[in-house]
């Protein structure tokens, strides 16, 4: 298998803070890049840094056999490459799109990539931008299999593990989609629990290393649930919805006598108690996850 510096070169559009990241990658493995992005100016340190700055997305486009593509979303990302000059320079070329958005989207845009004859891949990048280039980078990637291993040695200079999910262009999409919304759940319950912690006059600096205990029995719980969902075995012996169904009313009780907004928790209550209306109050939590997934 070839190397990233025995490849040719890479194009990168979009210079926001993640592309920029994924641009100085690319540099850093010695593949010759060339960078893109709509707004000027966000090219300056990477040209320094021996980047080739395009005047235009179609120019971007045609230096290089693959372009990676990174903006806040795919109607962002419509906009550069449906555009007809980004579409002709792209036609025989790869494209993968590490922008974030909906299954959907990246199946709408992969049909859009065949009837132009564009190669395409999409993907998704589930850490930070400070891990990029690193060991600690993630990514995604769904689409032909052969396409991915033509080029891995080029997409691998990103640092850190690439896993290739499925031939399903929308996979990598529906990862994302599911990982972001246990972060996004996650980060909103501790905001919600630190200002919760504040009105009780607990400080945040002290709730810290007890939130971060929580977190940390996390882990084994996601696996164990994971076993039990797909087993179809929903024992609540240890901790059943009625007790969950309790905890969350002292919440709900707790946060509102401070006048803090409890509509998270209401909702997250809501789902419990309906899961036990429907006589699964002796169940784990796990049943919540059925009840979501009914037609």
């Amino acid at each position: 298998m070839s190397t990233p510096s025995e490849q040719s070169a890479v194009t990168v559009l979009g210079l926001g803070p993640m592309g920029r990241c994924l641009a100085r990658a690319f540099l850093d493995a010695g593949l010759r890049t060339t960078v893109w992005n709509r707004t000027p100016g966000r090219d300056r340190e990477l040209v320094e840094r021996g980047a080739t700055g395009a005047p235009s997305a179609g120019e971007a486009v045609a230096a290089s056999p693959l372009t990676v593509v990174c903006v806040v979303n795919y109607d962002a990302a419509d906009a550069v490459l449906r555009s007809d000059a980004v579409t002709d320079a792209a036609k025989g070329r790869t494209v993968v799109n590490l922008s974030a958005d909906t299954p959907d989207r990246a199946r709408s845009t992969a049909d859009w990539a065949a009837r132009h004859g564009i190669r395409y891949l999409d993907g998704a990048i589930m850490t930070p931008t400070t891990t990029i280039g690193t060991p600690a980078a993630v990514f995604l990637h769904s689409g032909p299999a052969e396409l991915y291993r033509e080029h891995r040695p080029v997409l691998h200079a990103l640092g850190g593990t690439h896993t290739h999910l499925s031939e399903e262009i929308g996979r990598a999409a529906a990862y994302d989609i599911a990982l972001l919304d246990i972060f996004w759940t996650a980060m909103t319950g501790f905001a919600h629990a630190l200002a919760v912690a504040r009105a009780e006059g607990v400080t945040a600096r002290e709730l810290a290393p007890f939130a971060q205990g929580i977190s940390a029995i996390l882990p084994p719980i996601f696996g164990q649930y994971a076993q039990a969902l797909d087993d179809g075995d929903f024992s609540g012996e240890d901790n059943p919805l009625t007790s969950a169904a309790s905890s969350m009313a002292h919440i709900v009780h707790t946060s509102e006598a401070h006048g803090i907004d409890a509509g998270v928790m209401r909702a997250a209550g809501e789902l419990a108690r309906r899961a036990v209306a429907d006589g699964h109050g002796t169940d784990g939590f796990v049943r919540v996850a059925e009840l979501l997934g009914r037609a």
